[in-house]
């Protein structure tokens, strides 16, 4: 079923929709964005990442970047997430994402269940908020598209794992390559790669 998005949560409220990409990864940064967009940004096709093509993505971003009244984009290294857990880590990129906004919300929009702000802007959580709400579709689709062209970058190091394909999820042949070849330095050793972790030799 498909439905309008809504422009704002709060009228008259400068809010910020706030969203994360690749939490579920075995591999790469988890990365977080923060958007805050003008009352009458409305585009037919903004959705939820998920939900939207490759093509639609990238199509999207520069609308959104031009577009807003300020974004920001924040990612945890795989070597951070193993530190504080895969939560905790997207908490930090959504935080920074906040922080790093040119434009300082009054109010968070906040894609999922959970958050632990290190602000004071008040917020409220929204379960699956990126397919209710322009501002938070946004950001699911930065987050999204940066965390992409990121993994297609560092794919030529280590192209046996398909990142360029897979950016870092736990497909067949990432899973394959893992007990082929080994674990790379941008790989989670928090998350279950395999039975027998092996560091690939650097």
């Amino acid at each position: 079923m498909n439905f309008q998005l809504l422009p704002f949560y709060k009228e008259g409220i400068l809010e910020a929709g706030c969203d994360e990409a690749g939490r579920g990864c075995l591999a790469g940064p988890v990365v977080a964005a923060a958007v805050i967009l003008p009352p009458d940004f409305n585009y037919g096709i903004l959705n939820d990442s998920k939900k939207l093509s490759e093509k639609q993505r990238k199509e999207l971003r520069p609308l959104i970047e031009n577009g807003a009244q300020a974004w920001a984009v924040e990612m945890v290294s795989n070597e951070e997430i193993d530190k504080v857990n895969i939560l905790n880590a997207s908490f930090i990129a959504m935080n920074r994402a906040v922080q790093k906004l040119k434009v300082k919300p009054e109010y968070l929009l906040i894609d999922g269940n959970r958050f632990r702000p290190q602000t004071e802007i008040p917020f409220t959580c929204m379960v699956k908020g990126d397919g209710r709400f322009y501002s938070i579709a946004a950001a699911s689709v930065l987050a999204k598209t940066w965390r992409d062209e990121y993994m297609e970058k560092i794919h030529p190091q280590f192209p046996h794992f398909d990142w360029a394909q897979n950016k870092g999820y736990a497909t067949l042949k990432h899973r394959e390559a893992i007990a082929k070849y080994g674990i790379t330095k941008y790989h989670r050793l928090s998350f279950r790669l395999q039975n027998d972790q092996l560091k690939l030799d650097l």
